[in-house]
């Protein structure tokens, strides 16, 4: 027995899960899910796998994605009556397993929320989302495989609760960063010095690349119509833009085709924001466009790229199915990036890059108690969140 607990028992711990939906014969899809705090029980760790008790988790998208069961109802699609979400955070080891040799008992670690993976290490699957038998850190207690964790540096200056938020997105912002410069950047041969013209609109994740941009000298832009965060924006050396002028840029296909009234409006606001696109850039475009929004700004965000400029994302906010005319794509020599989160090595190269260069979530030093999170899920839906990193606590740290 290893703290206090023996290995292959049944551990029973406290969690907030959400059921599995039912459609009713009227409706087409599934009501939102509810967080339910309830006992929750869970066979105990094999070898390969670590018990630990969550300390700090950061409210992500994927989890408001699971609640809403949009585009799945991970329940469902998991085969499994209830789940527990929550995969970006930071936990205290508790027990080890006898093959485990990366990580001991006490050791404070950040989640890494690659579920299941391919033979190259791509995640197919995500870590409390859709991968089967995985238990998030909205669980007092949890279990996960010895390379779902990434050791915190010892002495490292920074608090948990910045590296609960840098556990999904900065982990996603490094992998997808790494992806979209590489693209960008070998298509100059060596022929030209240019310097790349990044701009971004989403959250947390374009926050942190556009972040890493800075840090490799380049000029960086963040789109936002929320007055904390263009001030958080500012804090961080980036060009705040202020989308509140174009407000209108929201493109839906149909209602352009069939309203006179709304079409006029977006092309009004599709032209302000391409005036400031060239006032910016200096009439050149954006050379590399993180956009983690999708189908409502795509139109747009193709219109501000330059010459062999890259639009890159790992996710969606606002739409994710899209279309585009790839005769001109073709001809601007424009590139798509899409990525998944991340490979191991890739997580330990961003934490070990952030501890060497202070690349880290810059927080407001609030968050949400244990009791509270079925609140900061409903105000995370809302927008009512000013902050880019939503913290809650699990156990005391």
């Amino acid at each position: 027995m290893v703290g206090g607990h023996a290995m292959g028992e049944i551990i029973t711990t406290e969690a907030w899960v959400i059921y599995r939906g039912s459609k009713d014969s009227h409706k087409r899809k599934n009501e939102p899910a509810e967080l339910k705090l309830e006992s929750y029980s869970f066979p105990g760790i094999d070898e390969n796998e670590v018990l630990a008790e969550p300390l700090y988790g950061c409210w992500e998208a994927n989890m408001t994605h699971a609640l809403e069961r949009v585009p799945i109802d991970i329940c469902t699609d998991r085969g499994e009556e209830k789940v527990v979400i929550g995969n970006a955070g930071v936990v205290r080891v508790i027990q080890a397993g006898k093959a485990v040799n990366t990580i001991a008992e006490g050791d404070l670690c950040l989640v890494f929320c690659n579920g299941i993976w391919d033979q190259f290490g791509y995640p197919k699957k995500i870590f409390a989302y859709d991968a089967p038998n995985t238990i998030g850190v909205l669980s007092k207690k949890t279990k996960l495989h010895e390379k779902q964790l990434i050791l915190i540096p010892k002495k490292t200056p920074y608090s948990l609760q910045q590296w609960a938020a840098f556990s999904l997105r900065y982990i996603t912002a490094w992998a997808n960063w790494q992806q979209a410069y590489g693209c960008w950047s070998v298509q100059w041969d060596g022929e030209c010095s240019a310097t790349p013209i990044i701009w971004g609109w989403g959250g947390g994740v374009s926050l942190a690349e556009l972040a890493l941009a800075k840090l490799s000298g380049y000029p960086a832009a963040m789109i936002s119509s929320n007055e904390e965060r263009l001030n958080i924006v500012k804090k961080l050396d980036i060009q705040p833009i202020d989308r509140r002028p174009f407000i209108n840029l929201n493109y839906d296909e149909e209602r352009y085709r069939n309203d006179p009234g709304y079409k006029k409006a977006y092309l009004e606001a599709e032209e302000v924001f391409m005036q400031i696109v060239r006032e910016y850039t200096r009439g050149i475009g954006v050379s590399i466009f993180i956009d983690y929004i999708g189908t409502p700004v795509l139109r747009a965000t193709i219109k501000a790229l330059a010459q062999g400029g890259v639009i890159t994302t790992a996710g969606w906010k606002k739409g994710m199915k899209t279309s585009l005319l790839r005769a001109l794509e073709c001809m601007n020599w424009h590139t798509h990036v899409h990525t998944h989160y991340a490979k191991y090595s890739q997580g330990v190269a961003a934490v070990d890059f952030a501890e060497k260069t202070g690349w880290m979530p810059l927080l407001d030093g609030k968050f949400y108690d244990w009791s509270d999170i079925p609140q900061l899920a409903h105000d995370y839906s809302a927008q009512k969140i000013d902050t880019y990193f939503p913290i809650f606590q699990v156990n005391p740290s």
